[in-house]
């Protein structure tokens, strides 16, 4: 479907333009910052100032649930750019059966993950969204995004497949990746099986109940790019896959790429983490036990290796073998957690 969005240059500018009209905005120029898909950013400069046109590649259900998230989360003092309202007062404009949004064009400089300062900062402002998007109802016409609930069949769901991927992987054992998975599978089968006995026995039904105070708009994707530095304030973009969830799942992402990066699972760092995120966002002793078993459920062994089932992408064996021996090697650290 992406393939089709082959626009030239001219033709989007001139889509932008009649978009904008709907704003009642005379752009004096645009800039196109992201094409090539039907995702589009363009840099629009007015006399009042510059704006931010994007076209979405969501439904209207899905867009609608995210846009409103951003406006509820800014109307709350949240870390987030404004989004302007058409001639209608419309926060999303349907043209040629395309979806667009215009927000604020808010100039920063991106946060570097991999430096300590930035790191604090963009945990810093995490905690600030995290917060600020507390309440948050979605609107009657949007589909809403939520994860409440569903840990337990997930781990379940990814279990099951390492054990059907065991059963194809030893009729392949000539090929090497599928060899070293075979040979790696009951090690991640059996982390994976700890896992989900210690989210069963644990507190998480209760936590994802509703109208408990743990829950969140998460924003899945929280990482350089969609995170900025303007002033002193972090801003959080792109918000198109915010969910409903604990605030463990942004962060559980957060500390297993800083541990992916670093090629080890060192407990200062997950100390680290927590302790910066808590200093602005308080969590329960029970909150930080599930985001441990989150953390100790081999999410990363599970997103490289169904590249190689799921994807038809070839893995090197090596690849395979690094990724299963970083699962391994946190589990005593992270079982001390729990």
């Amino acid at each position: 479907m992406e393939g089709k969005y082959s626009e030239q240059g001219s033709d989007l500018n001139k889509l932008a333009q009649e978009v904008l009209a709907k704003y009642g905005i005379m752009p004096q120029h645009i800039s196109i910052i992201q094409s090539g898909s039907i995702k589009t950013v363009w840099k629009i400069k007015t006399p009042e100032g510059y704006l931010c046109l994007k076209r979405l590649k969501q439904t209207y259900d899905k867009a609608l649930f995210s846009v409103n998230a951003q406006i509820y989360i800014k109307n709350n003092g949240g870390n987030v750019p404004r989004i302007i309202v058409d001639k209608n007062n419309q926060p999303i404009v349907l043209h040629n059966d395309q979806l667009f949004v215009v927000y604020e064009w808010l100039n920063g400089s991106d946060l570097n993950f991999g430096n300590p300062n930035d790191f604090k900062l963009a945990l810093e402002g995490l905690a600030r969204f995290h917060i600020t998007s507390k309440g948050y109802e979605s609107a009657d016409q949007s589909r809403t995004s939520t994860k409440l609930g569903k840990w337990p069949d997930q781990y379940a769901s990814m279990r099951n497949k390492f054990i059907a991927w065991k059963e194809l992987s030893a009729n392949n054992l000539s090929q090497s990746h599928y060899n070293t998975y075979f040979r790696l599978s009951d090690s991640m089968i059996s982390i994976a099986n700890m896992a989900l006995e210690l989210i069963q026995k644990s507190s998480y039904d209760d936590l994802v109940s509703p109208n408990s105070k743990s829950i969140v708009l998460c924003h899945q994707d929280y990482g350089k790019g969609n995170a900025i530095l303007v002033g002193d304030k972090v801003i959080v973009l792109d918000l198109d896959g915010v969910t409903f969830d604990l605030p463990g799942r942004d962060l559980r992402k957060l500390i297993g790429k800083e541990a992916e990066n670093k090629g080890r699972w060192q407990l200062q760092n997950i100390e680290n983490v927590y302790r910066i995120y808590t200093s602005a966002n308080p969590l329960s002793s029970e909150e930080k036990r599930i985001l441990c078993i989150d953390l100790l459920y081999p999410h990363w062994f599970y997103g490289l290796v169904k590249n190689l089932f799921q994807n038809n992408k070839p893995i090197k064996s090596s690849e395979i073998e690094r990724m299963a021996r970083l699962e391994e090697s946190k589990v005593s650290l992270l079982k001390s957690l729990i």
